[in-house]
């Protein structure tokens, strides 16, 4: 289901079984969506289940109006490309802030299990691997530099992702204020963040099966307060 310019939207107690994104959050595209200047708003999402899909809950990229205040819990994810998935590009512009997630499980996720990427080329998730280019120009901050702040996650169990964490933010707008607190995965790999600032992650455990670092690139403020990686 997608959700477009909303405002007061309740999505209790549903199954959905798709091709694409399970769950997703838009207000338009570009310099007509920042001319329409309709955000989605006071959403909230609970007691869904997400089989398969490219993403279970889901932002973006098309939030040039803006996305805040919404409210995702107890849900379930099973078999989606990724869980939980923020996506954008230079040239939308928007601002994605109140995200407030929480009580969620996921299991069997090809790709990752927590997302921001804001190099989004229109390709699924498992198409664009999500790479790990941390050397790339900052632009000029104007309307169509998308933003993403104020996210908080809590209690999240993830079992079998190829990995826990994906993060990459733009250098001239990183991806800001984001906590992840009790959390616990199973992954492959563990995870990459790059241009990101003031990031929380406590009471974090992540299990990984291969024992590769966790690589942190042009991050400011990364407060990794009782995180277990094993």
């Amino acid at each position: 289901i997608y959700t477009k310019c909303t405002v007061f939207v309740n999505l209790f107690d549903c199954i959905f079984d798709a091709g694409d994104d399970g769950v997703c959050i838009k207000s338009g595209k570009d310099a007509d969506g920042r001319r329409r200047g309709r955000a989605s708003s006071h959403v909230v999402v609970r007691n869904t289940q997400v089989l398969h899909g490219h993403g279970g809950f889901v932002v973006g990229s098309e939030m040039s109006g803006g996305v805040h205040h919404v409210y995702v819990e107890n849900c379930t994810f099973t078999g989606t490309d990724v869980g939980l998935r923020f996506k954008s590009t230079r040239g939308r512009g928007g601002v994605v802030e109140h995200i407030y997630i929480e009580n969620i499980n996921m299991c069997d996720i090809p790709t990752d299990a927590l997302t921001f990427n804001l190099y989004y080329s229109g390709k699924s998730v498992t198409e664009d691997k999500g790479g790990t280019t941390s050397q790339v120009a900052a632009m000029p901050v104007s309307e169509e530099t998308p933003a993403f702040r104020n996210i908080f996650i809590k209690n999240i169990k993830c079992r079998n992702a190829a990995r826990a964490f994906y993060f990459h933010g733009l250098p001239e707008m990183p991806v800001q204020n984001v906590s992840i607190e009790q959390v616990d995965i199973t992954a492959r790999e563990g995870g990459y963040f790059a241009y990101t600032d003031s990031i929380t992650l406590r009471d974090v455990r992540v299990i990984t099966e291969q024992d590769t670092p966790y690589v942190f690139n042009h991050c400011n403020a990364v407060d990794t307060t009782q995180m277990t990686r094993k």
